[in-house]
């Protein structure tokens, strides 16, 4: 297929995030000879490099004759500098949309048509349009385990693989997430690295919740390494706990997550190679699966953790990792935190042993090193979980959690929000019962986790106490809409602190 004649490139500053848009004329010459109109896809060349895009239409006075506009990720992807030449043409038909189409109607798909849809999609040859229809199409037909381990393998060769040379056993943590304030990654991957385990961790930044591990890490130190300074992280304290998108491991999971993260969707297939594909891109061979269950947590029932947790076996199995899933009380949020830099708060006041540390975290963090110190060892968890407190409550924790991060790039000092607002209770009785999934949504239409310091406090536990008056929990935000539009929400939703009267 021709190229038409060339066009002058011009970033336009608007971010589009990960979606690639490019912008030209509504008397562009060469969208009138090639039937060119807004939403049509196109391939931008620019050298060896190659895009497809979808375009959108400007007035003239927006951008210059002969120039073609760039969203900000469509201009970092062809690596564009300003007046470069580009052509444009009609995108070529991608083959693999046959294979979306055929999972869209319910079949089951072989690992060559699934490696097909993830290279393309890694490729930036699918619109997010067609990411959403095949994340749908997924989750509405249960991908079967072999579909999942075909995925997994194919986004692991969609970018970077690491390999520790003289570890046999490198190990990882993961938590399936629904649990507001359930950030027991960081302290975890303290006590364990101190005990001696390498544990090369990497997470995503939240999808549905209103903080991932790189969140609340964020606020803390830097988490955005290159590959070569995660590796050297690595080497000089035996972990890490660093964002996964800039060292470009299992890229194209992140190009889901984004999707998944607009559509609020989480499913089984995707979630188990999404979590397997980074671990095992991260070189790690023995991982720990934290799965909370609870009536309002991701996992409802045991028999829902049951089934979850034998696809992540069979993966596992097919994949060769050795993979162990323990099921935690879902019931509550954990800790007093909730966003990523009130989860930070709870975070050092465990590693630091102070006595406002929450309990439950702690208690939490201490079961899930013992069982990764377990899978290492070969002991009980009697044996083990001695061991972990004995390395928490020394302060050794506390001195592995400071190395890693000075080796980051330095710890950060916490801050406080601007705008805060109590939220309390309305009569006396007991605290029965807290909604995890209107509890996280609160948090995340205060801000979090895209404005750091948004989110809750909680000042109560199930099982506690309450009169009227007493502040059940202190919302955060960075201005004063985000606050209000929170607060107006609690008060649609009081019920998420459900106050059973007293007898």
């Amino acid at each position: 297929m021709r190229h038409t004649a060339p066009l002058n490139a011009h970033l336009m500053g608007i971010d589009t995030h990960e979606e690639p848009i490019v912008f030209m004329r509504s008397d562009c010459a060469i969208c009138r000879a090639e039937g060119f109109s807004a939403n049509t896809r196109l391939q931008v060349q620019a050298g060896e490099r190659s895009l497809i895009a979808n375009l959108n239409i400007v007035s003239p006075e927006v951008l210059e004759e002969d120039h073609i506009g760039f969203s900000d990720s469509a201009w970092a992807f062809l690596d564009l500098s300003e007046g470069q030449r580009v052509h444009v043409r009609h995108a070529p038909l991608v083959r693999s949309l046959s294979a979306l189409r055929k999972k869209i109607y319910g079949h089951e798909l072989n690992a060559l048509e699934i490696n097909t849809i993830i290279r393309d999609i890694g490729r930036r040859l699918y619109s997010d349009i067609e990411i959403a229809s095949f994340l749908t199409a997924s989750a509405a037909g249960h991908l079967t385990a072999a579909e999942v381990t075909a995925m997994t393998r194919a986004m692991v060769n969609s970018g970077n693989q690491l390999h520790w040379t003289g570890a046999d056993r490198v190990f990882d943590k993961h938590c399936i997430g629904g649990l507001p304030g359930n950030r027991t990654t960081p302290i975890v991957i303290s006590i364990a690295s101190a005990a001696g385990l390498m544990i090369p961790k990497t997470s995503s930044r939240a999808i549905t919740s209103p903080a991932g591990t790189a969140d609340t890490m964020e606020v803390l130190t830097e988490v955005d390494l290159s590959l070569e300074q995660l590796q050297r992280v690595v080497e000089q304290t035996g972990a890490c706990l660093a964002a996964g998108g800039k060292v470009d491991l299992s890229p194209v999971d992140d190009l889901l997550i984004r999707i998944e993260r607009a559509l609020d969707l989480d499913s089984p297939g995707q979630l188990v190679a999404s979590v397997l594909s980074k671990k095992v891109a991260a070189g790690s061979n023995h991982i720990l699966i934290d799965m909370p269950v609870g009536p309002t947590a991701k996992l409802r029932s045991r028999e829902e953790a049951d089934e979850l947790a034998a696809l992540f076996r069979q993966v596992a199995n097919a994949m060769g990792l050795h993979l162990h899933c323990v099921i935690t009380d879902g019931t509550q949020a954990i800790g007093y935190g909730v966003g990523p830099m009130e989860e930070a708060r709870d975070v050092l006041a465990v590693l630091r042993n102070s006595v406002e540390a929450p309990s439950d975290l702690a208690e939490r963090s201490l079961f899930l090193a013992a069982n990764l110190l377990a899978m290492d060892s070969g002991e009980p968890l009697d044996v083990t979980i001695p061991r972990a407190r004995e390395i928490l409550y020394s302060g050794q924790a506390w001195q592995q959690f400071q190395r890693i991060c000075h080796a980051q790039g330095g710890l950060k000092p916490l801050a406080e929000a601007p705008h805060h607002s109590c939220l309390r209770a309305q009569r006396t009785g007991k605290l029965g019962a807290m909604d995890n999934r209107r509890l996280a949504q609160l948090a995340k239409l205060a801000g979090a986790p895209s404005s750091p310091l948004a989110g809750l406090r909680l000042h109560v536990k199930v099982g506690d106490s309450v009169i009227p008056g007493q502040p059940l929990a202190t919302l955060f935000a960075d201005t004063p809409g985000e606050l209000a539009y929170a607060r107006d929400y609690y008060h649609q939703n009081r019920d998420l602190f459900d106050i059973e009267s007293a007898s």
